[in-house]
């Protein structure tokens, strides 16, 4: 007797960046960030009182959602807290579509969107990216056909960005159909659209703490959006889970979201590493994509993708190899401190040296 569902037997999962423990690894495959916490986040674990866990957190996470909104100048309304913005971003699709709609999206993006959308009998209609892998938003005005649009700026696996006017422009073209804009990377850039959620009632943004603010083991995301967006997906959370995020979470988010000058300098040093790096991998005949988030996206004019990464993870440095259509010649690389992006680009020179 078989008692998976039909939906349980086809779905494909998604994939999630290797953690091998065989060795010890510079590890540049899953976008981390490279320098620890802000000290005020450690302090807050050190003096976190444990008996607190024997009680259910706050289900509302009232204290957490009044800094976020804070944050952005927005109510505690316009805020929905998640665990991580993976969780917050799978809610969106019981939330805003029902079975059988459509939901756009580029066809080289982060793969969970097709997941999710596959999970909850949602369509996708893939939107190629350009010949350089650049979202085109004229691509995405007035669109027809579906329910809703998602769109990853900056994009990932590929890093580039869409300007906040371009990104308004499919807002506003799409006023019938709800906006979802994942803004995981978007503290490394300038072209966030969170204070506008309240000028467009069709437009949601979705933040996470695990990339710019080093908690990807705490497991804290958000939601911003219109009254009426984020009730919905109360209205889902507490049909699935009251307790989302934990308290010791909602402490160290906290901590963190007001460390705003440590953060400040941890994202000036992966910003300016990353152009260094990028500089340091053009010189290796790489075409290295324009990034405004926390990582590369590179390929060699001789080598390809699987070979620079089976090489580089023979020899203890971890990078992520997609297979997919258009981008198995390319490597992704989170970008690490300055003696890991040496190691790394070092490594390189080896590979590419050999090869010659």
């Amino acid at each position: 007797m078989n008692y998976l569902s039909r939906r349980c037997k086809s779905i494909l999962p998604y994939t999630a960046g290797e953690q091998p423990q065989d060795k010890k690894y510079v590890k540049l495959n899953t976008n981390e960030c490279p320098y620890p916490p802000s000290p005020e986040v450690e302090k807050t674990i050190k003096d976190f009182d444990a008996g607190r866990l024997r009680l259910y957190p706050d289900p509302q996470n009232a204290k957490l959602v009044s800094v976020i909104a804070q944050k952005h100048g927005l109510n505690c309304d316009n805020v929905f807290v998640g665990n991580g913005s993976d969780e917050v971003l799978c809610m969106c699709f019981p939330a805003f579509f029902d079975e059988n709609d459509t939901v756009a999206y580029a066809d080289v993006t982060y793969s969970f969107y097709k997941v999710w959308a596959h999970m909850f009998g949602v369509t996708s209609r893939k939107i190629p990216l350009d010949d350089d892998f650049k979202l085109l938003h004229t691509d995405y005005l007035g669109l027809e056909g579906v329910k809703g649009v998602i769109i990853c700026n900056p994009n990932a696996p590929t890093g580039t960005a869409l300007g906040r006017l371009d990104l308004l422009k499919i807002v506003e073209s799409n006023s019938d159909k709800i906006v979802i804009v994942d803004e995981a990377y978007g503290e490394f850039a300038s072209c966030s659209v969170a204070n506008r959620v309240n000028d467009y009632p069709n437009l949601l943004v979705v933040k996470t703490l695990s990339k710019a603010y080093a908690l990807a083991g705490a497991r804290c995301g958000y939601a911003l959006g219109s009254k009426q967006l984020i009730d919905a997906l109360k209205l889902v959370k507490n049909s699935m889970n009251s307790y989302t995020v934990n308290a010791l979470t909602e402490a160290v988010a906290i901590a963190a979201l007001n460390d705003k000058k440590y953060y400040a300098g941890v994202i000036d040093k992966i910003n300016s590493q990353r152009e260094e790096t990028a500089d340091a991998l053009r010189a290796l005949d790489f075409e290295v994509l324009p990034s405004s988030s926390n990582f590369i996206f590179a390929r060699h004019k001789v080598l390809s993708g699987s070979e620079i990464y089976f090489q580089l993870k023979e020899n203890g440095v971890l990078v992520r190899h997609f297979k997919g259509d258009r981008i198995s010649d390319f490597v992704r690389i989170t970008i690490g401190t300055a003696d890991e992006m040496k190691m790394l680009v070092n490594e390189i020179k080896k590979i590419v040296r050999n090869r010659n």
